[in-house]
C-alpha cells in the first residue's frame, strides 16, 4: 500500500522534523514544528502581524475541540482534514478520532481464514497422494506417544537421545513388529546389530551370506551403516520420523533395496 503524503517538514536547516500537524508562521508564513513554531525559536525575520485590539476581558486562546477537552492553546491548531481547532495533546487525527480519518477495514479475518483453507487443500492432496498416513510427520508424532509405553531399549539413555520406531521384522520371523528404541547418535550399523539381539534375530554381517540391513520404510532403500540416526532424523529428502517406522531385512550383497515395502506394513 503506497505511503500516505501527509505533513511537512520543518523549514530549520538543522532540525527538518516532519510533523503531521506543522505550524505556520503568523509573520514570515514558515512552516515549522512544534518546537520552533515560535518567532523566537526559529528566528524570524518578519516584524509580526498587526492584530485588531481585543476587548477588554476578551481573550485570542483557541478552546480544544475534542469531547470533554478543556484545554487552550495561544495559537490555532487546526486539522487540515476537518479544519477544526484542537489542544496539542489532541492535534493529530486518531487523538482527536477525526470524522475524516480514514481507517483501513479489517481483512486480518478473511485474510486468516483465506490461508487456512489454502492450506487444509494443500494438506488434502498430500494425504491423498501419500501411500499412507503412518508415514507422515505428524502421524509419527502421535504413533511416538504409543511406542514410549511399551519400546524396549537401554533404559539407560537420557530421554533427549532416544528414537523410538515401530520395528518390522525380516519375513521369516515369528513376530511382524516390535516398538524398540536406541540412541540418536548410533550409526545405523549399531542400531541393526542393537535391534537383532533385542528380536533375537541372525546377524551374522561378517560373511559373505545374506546380511541384515536397516531399510527406509517408504523408499524401501537400505540405509548406508555408518550414517547416524541424527542425520537420517534430518533428512531434508526422505527424512526417517521419531515414532515412525523402519524395516530389518536379510538383503545380499548386490542389493541395495526392497523390492516391495507394503509387504512389511500394512498401509491403511
Amino acid at each position: 500500500m503506497a505511503e500516505l503524503d501527509i505533513g511537512k517538514h520543518c523549514q530549520i536547516d538543522s532540525c527538518h522534523q516532519k510533523d503531521f500537524l506543522p505550524f505556520v508562521c503568523d509573520s514570515c508564513s514558515g512552516v515549522f514544528c512544534l518546537e520552533h513554531r515560535s518567532r523566537e525559536a526559529h528566528s524570524c525575520s518578519e516584524e509580526p502581524v498587526a492584530r485588531e485590539p481585543r476587548p477588554a476581558g476578551g481573550s485570542t486562546s483557541h478552546h480544544c475541540s475534542f469531547e470533554d477537552c478543556k484545554r487552550k492553546e495561544v495559537l490555532p491548531v487546526t486539522c487540515p482534514q476537518c479544519e477544526k481547532h484542537f489542544c496539542l495533546a489532541h492535534r493529530h487525527q486518531d487523538d482527536h478520532k477525526c470524522e475524516k480519518l480514514e481507517v483501513q477495514k479489517p481483512r486480518m479475518a478473511a485474510t486468516k481464514e483465506l490461508v487456512q483453507r489454502i492450506v487444509e487443500s494443500k494438506d488434502g492432496s498430500k494425504r491423498k497422494g501419500r501411500r499412507g498416513a503412518k508415514n507422515s510427520a505428524t502421524a509419527a508424532k502421535v504413533a511416538l506417544m504409543k511406542l514410549k509405553l511399551h519400546a524396549a531399549g537401554d533404559k539407560g539413555l537420557p530421554q533427549t537421545e532416544r528414537t523410538y520406531f515401530q520395528v518390522y521384522l525380516p519375513k521369516e520371523s515369528k513376530d511382524t513388529s516390535q516398538p524398540m528404541f536406541f540412541c540418536s547418535k548410533w550409526s545405523v550399523g549399531k542400531v541393526v546389530d542393537y535391534a537383532a539381539s533385542l528380536a533375537s534375530l541372525k546377524n551374522n554381517n561378517n560373511v559373505l551370506t545374506a546380511k541384515l540391513r536397516l531399510c527406509h520404510p517408504e523408499t524401501g532403500e537400505a540405509l548406508r551403516m555408518d550414517d547416524t540416526l541424527l542425520s537420517l532424523l534430518t533428512c531434508p529428502e526422505t527424512p526417517l520420523h521419531n515414532g515412525g517406522n523402519v524395516i530389518l531385512e536379510y538383503l545380499d550383497n548386490d542389493s541395495s533395496s526392497l523390492e516391495d515395502v507394503s509387504q512389511y506394513i500394512t498401509l491403511s
